[in-house]
């Protein structure tokens, strides 16, 4: 499994901290290289934060309307998965589960 790291862009200078917006795609999801994950809000701008790689979401790290800062990890991405493919087990297994 390679996991490539989603993290806030730099910020100006004159900024500190940003407001993670509404993130687009959900763990599990299909991502293409260069998608928008999510808009990321400051004091003076909203950014758009690209996929840097095709896989699938991983793990979504901070969520809606977390403060973060420039360079932090805020998503991963596994460029080996396939989509529906890392969601699909864990939705099928409670359903196995519940008929046992």
């Amino acid at each position: 499994m390679a996991i490539v790291e989603v993290k806030v862009p730099q910020l100006s200078e004159s900024v500190a901290e940003a407001t993670m917006l509404t993130w687009k795609k959900k763990a599990g999801e299909a991502v293409a290289i260069d998608e928008i994950l999510i808009e990321i809000e400051t004091d003076k701008v909203v950014l758009e934060v690209p996929a840097p790689a095709a896989g699938v979401m991983a793990e979504i790290v901070q969520g809606d309307g977390a403060t973060v800062v420039a360079d932090q990890v805020i998503a991963k991405i596994d460029t080996e998965g396939k989509a529906g493919a890392a969601a699909a087990p864990a939705q099928s297994a409670p359903t196995a589960a519940a008929q046992a």
